[in-house]
């Protein structure tokens, strides 16, 4: 039977690598962002189909999440890749921007989990966390408190919901190469002290941390639930 998976920020550099090995085999996959010329090129790319939706709003996420039903009859997995990159000290950052971290990060992920929970029957949810969330690391004080609700939010739910056999887990990246991480990536600097920080020696590239989160969206890690998956190069263990 073809799988019916919803990427939540697949124009991302983790979303698209995402949907590209779901594309693959007897899955179905909706593409859904903001941006919709990204969209639609990561569609044509994909033959798949996409939907634009603003993931902090909740009832833009409920009337999406409906509509795919209506057309599919169910949804067998959600992937919440809606996220920023804030680094910054906390006595430099402002109220403001760090209620702009909270939305977009915290915020966004209870309106997908709490309507995908809605109107799944069964299957997997995948929500996006970060190594910050589980080790201390200067200037990340903002985007720590938001991803640690995340964590918080998806362990309290997997216990709420096992009974409906939905399954529901984290990811969380070390530092990975995609257009968010630009500001890193592409300054000799501080790409060296981040890759020195990665056991591995190195910095993720998105399909690494895609195919996890598409190996937990798979009926192969059936028995998980409630986890946070480190794909850090080893950086958590270093806690």
């Amino acid at each position: 039977m073809e799988k019916i998976y919803v990427i939540f920020g697949a124009t991302g550099g983790i979303g698209s690598a995402l949907a590209n090995l779901l594309s693959k085999g007897e899955k179905k996959v909706y593409l859904l962002g903001r941006n919709e010329e990204k969209l639609h090129a990561l569609s044509l790319q994909l033959s798949a189909p996409y939907l634009l939706v603003d993931a902090v709003e909740e009832t833009s996420v409920a009337q999406i999440l409906s509509k795919i039903i209506s057309y599919e009859g169910r949804i067998d997995g959600v992937a919440s890749l809606i996220g920023s990159v804030f680094l910054k000290p906390l006595h430099l950052t402002t109220q403001k921007e760090f209620e702009e971290v909270l939305k977009i990060n915290t915020v966004s992920s209870f309106c997908i989990l709490k309507h995908a929970l809605h109107v799944m029957q069964s299957g997997s949810i995948v929500l996006s966390s970060s190594t910050a969330s589980l080790i201390g690391m200067s200037h990340h004080e903002a985007i720590t408190a938001a991803k640690a609700g995340v964590n918080g939010l998806m362990q309290s739910a997997a216990a709420s919901y096992a009974s409906k056999q939905i399954r529901i887990n984290a990811v969380a990246p070390g530092l990975t190469r995609t257009s968010q991480t630009e500001f890193i990536t592409k300054n000799e600097t501080p790409l060296k002290a981040s890759i020195k920080l990665h056991p591995l020696g190195r910095i993720a590239e998105p399909v690494e941390i895609a195919s996890v989160i598409a190996w937990l969206l798979s009926d192969e890690s059936s028995f998980i639930t409630g986890s946070v998956i480190p794909v850090d190069g080893g950086l958590s263990s270093l806690k």
